[in-house]
């Protein structure tokens, strides 16, 4: 890989602090920057002086775009303004949106310009007549960026739940002809990390930043993913840019590097450092780049690309980097001609009759096998469903003598993608095969082979290892017993399965198996007594931890996702039926292996819409957990019993008070579920996975979500009131407000003790699971489950003399409630609670408990409620 310093061009402060942005002219004669203040610059090429100035602007620009007469600016406050070059002057609003706009870009035939703004719909308006305007709804979420193919036929959305979708300009209206999920993150509007699609000059591919710091290319004939330019960059992509020709593109990161790639082999041929490069613009017809920060300043960089590749900038269009072309391979012999070569005679179709089933349906059921696509599924590329997806074609597919299939959309199912838990993607030549309590293993790639090291945390019983990795392990287990690692296959070589236990008393302590040629490990764990593996070919493959075959089976979910294992109860995920979202339905299985029992079978895993599993795992006291994209962390309790399954919320990590202010944004890698905590590592900067060097494992208490967050105190200052705090927007005097707040803190002791009440009636639960499931529990667990039953009891005490405090004897009904769900059937609790309430003066409510407390003692509580029921 190449590595080139320029000599570097002093910084322009064009703008104040905040989101710049920069565009040229088409003619490439004025640049154009755009920033926080309420001034525009317009730097003239060739010309190193100041530049000249829009004071007449709006503040807080967001977004620019640029013709040869005029240039279109959006601002925070949603106004889309079009000023005049030869006049450097303001000329009208085109738009006037309710929230801010985040982008804006013009047909290269400057018919359209697009909006996009916070709002849910996407913004068409002729720049030279505003009255003339079209609204996109067909996208679900709002868009953070967007723009024009090179013909101005297609319109490719960003937007923030992570989806491209490319609408067809040639239709009329627009309309909504691709949609393509698991290309980008899910980012906010106002984040500086990239998800903009950058169409090649060519116009048949398109490139966009993916959550991994990779660039990936997509091809427009097939929407299938093309060449990949990886491991550049170690922060998020910030910005992204085709050469005019399309033979070089330039990056910028978080990792404050700006790196130049070569498009024809994807390989880095100069690498610039600059921090916090936010967008790039290439001159059209120069050796020339400009880019600017988010400190709001300009670089105007002569001799961008250097001297040994400025040739590369004078070749005509280049071809968008493809593996496999789609159009050349459609014109393979033996295979159906492409769509858009050359025109064949069309056969001449059966006129439909009165009634027929094709006019009945509005569709071409009877026609000719060209037409005969929506039947057809394009597994290997052909071609054969091209443009199946559109009711019109797009500019650019060249259709001569087809006619538009009538057919409706056929969905196609999105699958939830495989994962290995504990593990981390590669970032840079470094990644993590596994990171839990016990201790982390990772890699390194010496690109002939890697090294492995594996480190404990506690290394008093165990002694830290590395050793050369000749086979590129990628996933990895570890716990107490030994370390378990995998590699793909590989030409010839199969998938192998490598065991090294910790300890052991023969001579030979590691194994290998080779899994049958073809297949490859998905995902793996390892507990104490068992190593589960499922593979590619859909099966589920446990050994014994000496590798003895155990059990091979097919689940009936499938494709497989992931799986986890406690003691010798496993579990494993796979897609089921699709929902009505499109998405397929993540379904979980349990079964004791030693027994040969089932638990749960083909349950369904409880996700909000859009949501993914990202880490599985069983808790230090064996009971299942997942943590989900939403930040929220769900145990199975009942899980024992078959059908009586259910997951329950421990943490949502959203309400935590850390993240109350609203300040302070940070995501959180799972690690382990012990000690009644949640252990995991904090991510900040909007990093999603954890990298070098190790960071420290971080733990939250849980706290089951009851409330929006934490309850906030008014301050209050001897001499003034600030009108402006949040307890002022409910209304009242001053002495209902004081009232409100001297009840504050009781309602806060209240909310905190349900909370604790709803967790330790959990927790014993799930301590009644275990006893209820052995044949003969140990005194140890029964003791914990008694323990609990008490802490539960007292809870409740405590929330019914904190019920008493808090009022009179309208709360009475609500602390009898609370005295009713007391486990202890001895009714010693019962008779404490009837003393709480006589020590606050409560008689009433003590003598409906002592009444409670008579019942229970007596066996004969349920006959007494249903006695009350009926009266």
């Amino acid at each position: 890989m190449a590595s080139y310093v320029a000599s570097r061009p002093r910084p322009r402060p064009a703008h104040t602090q905040g989101t710049t942005r920069c565009a040229y002219t088409p003619d490439g004669s004025k640049l154009i920057t755009v920033g926080a203040n309420n001034t525009i610059r317009l730097y003239k090429t060739g010309f190193d002086g100041e530049p000249d100035n829009v004071d007449d602007c709006q503040e807080q620009n967001l977004a620019v775009a640029a013709s040869d007469d005029f240039f279109v600016a959006g601002s925070e406050d949603g106004c889309v303004s079009k000023y005049s070059l030869s006049n450097k002057i303001f000329d009208c609003f085109l738009v006037q949106a309710t929230l801010p706009v985040r982008d804006v870009a013009l047909s290269s035939d400057g018919k359209w310009c697009a909006v996009a703004s916070d709002e849910l719909t996407v913004r068409l308006v002729n720049p030279k007549d505003n009255s003339q305007h079209l609204t996109l709804r067909e996208h679900s979420s709002t868009t953070k960026h967007l723009s024009f193919d090179p013909k101005g036929s297609l319109l490719a959305l960003s937007c923030t739940d992570g989806v491209v979708y490319v609408y067809s300009m040639t239709a009329e209206p627009p309309e909504l002809i691709r949609k393509i999920d698991g290309l980008i993150g899910r980012v906010e509007a106002d984040s500086e990390v990239s998800c903009r699609v950058a169409w090649h000059p060519d116009g048949r591919a398109f490139a966009v930043p993916t959550p991994t710091r990779d660039i990936q290319v997509v091809s427009k004939d097939d929407w299938e993913k093309q060449r990949t330019f990886s491991r550049g960059h170690n922060g998020d992509i910030t910005a992204l840019a085709w050469s005019p020709n399309g033979a070089l593109l330039a990056s910028a990161g978080k990792d404050k590097k700006l790196l130049l790639w070569l498009a024809k082999d994807q390989t880095v041929i100069a690498r610039y450092d600059y921090p916090g490069v936010i967008d790039i613009a290439w001159h059209p017809t120069k050796n020339l780049a400009s880019f600017t920060n988010s400190s709001g300043e300009v670089y105007i960089c002569d001799d961008f690309v250097p001297e040994q590749f400025a040739g590369q900038l004078r070749l005509p269009t280049q071809p968008a980097p493809f593996f496999h072309d789609p159009r050349e391979e459609a014109a393979i012999p033996g295979r159906r001609p492409p769509l858009n070569g050359a025109a064949t005679l069309p056969a001449r179709p059966r006129r439909g009759s009165l009634d027929s089933l094709d006019d009945l349906l509005d569709g071409d059921l009877g026609g000719d096998e060209e037409d005969d696509d929506g039947f057809v599924v394009d597994d290997d590329g052909a071609g054969y469903t091209l443009n199946s997806s559109r009711k019109r074609a797009a500019d650019g597919d060249d259709l001569p003598g087809q006619r538009p299939s009538k057919r409706g959309n056929f969905l196609q199912p999105q699958i939830h993608p495989p994962f290995q838990p504990g593990s981390t993607p590669w970032r840079g030549n470094r990644k993590y095969l596994c990171l839990n309590l016990i201790g982390f293993i990772w890699t390194v790639d010496q690109d002939s082979h890697n090294t492995v090291t594996v480190e404990f945390y506690d290394q008093e019983f165990h002694r830290n290892f590395h050793f050369t990795d000749t086979f590129l392990y990628d996933k990895a287990c570890l716990n107490d017993k030994g370390a378990l690692f995998s590699c793909p296959p590989k030409d010839d070589s199969p998938a192998v399965v490598f065991y090294r236990p910790h300890e052991t008393w023969t001579q030979r302590t590691d194994w290998r198996i080779h899994l049958p040629k073809g297949e490859a490990v998905v995902a793996m764990s390892l507990s104490d007594t068992f190593i589960t593996v499922v593979t590619t070919g859909n099966y589920v493959r446990i050994y014994t931890l000496f590798g003895i075959p155990y059990r091979v089976y097919r689940p009936k979910s499938n494709p497989i996702v992931t799986c986890a294992s406690w003691r010798d109860y496993v579990l494993t995920m796979g897609n089921g039926p699709v929902g009505p979202d499109g998405m397929c339905r993540l379904l979980y299985t349990i079964q004791n292996i030693k027994r040969d029992e089932i638990c749960q079978n083909e349950d369904t895993v409880a996700l909000p819409e859009g949501a993914t599993v990202k880490s599985v795992f069983f808790s230090d006291s064996g009971d299942p957990c997942i943590y989900d994209s939403t930040g929220t962390l769900l145990t199975l309790l009942h899980w024992r019993e078959p059908s009586r399954a259910s997951w329950v919320p421990l943490l949502d990590t959203k309400l935590l008070p850390r993240l109350a202010s609203g300040r302070k944004h940070e995501n959180y890698w799972p690690v382990a579920v012990a000690d009644n905590k949640f252990y995991c590592i904090i991510l900040k900067g909007g990093d999603q996975y954890p990298y070098f060097p190790r960071p420290l494992h971080s733990e939250f208490e849980f706290s089951i979500p009851i409330t929006s967050g934490p309850p906030k105190r008014k301050q209050h200052s001897k001499k003034s009131r600030n009108p402006d705090s949040d307890t002022e927007m409910f209304s009242g005097s001053d002495s209902e407000q004081d009232a409100e707040d001297a009840q504050s803190p009781e309602e806060t002791e209240i909310t905190t003790l349900l909370q604790s009440y709803l967790l330790q009636s959990l927790l014993a639960s799930q301590q009644r699971d275990l006893v209820s499931s052995l044949s003969r529990p140990s005194a140890s667990q029964r003791a914990r489950l008694a323990r609990l039953d008490l802490d539960t009891d007292k809870t409740l005490l405590q929330l019914l003399a904190a019920e008493c405090r808090a009022g009179g004897d309208e709360r009475g009904m609500r602390a009898l409630e609370v005295a009713k769900l007391m486990r202890d059937r001895s009714g010693r609790m019962l008779e404490a609670a009837g003393k709480v309430a006589e020590r606050y003066g409560r008689a009433l409510l003590g003598e409906k408990i002592r009444e409670l407390a008579e019942r229970v003692v007596g066996g004969w509580e349920e006959e007494g409620e249903e006695e009350e029921e009926e009266e």
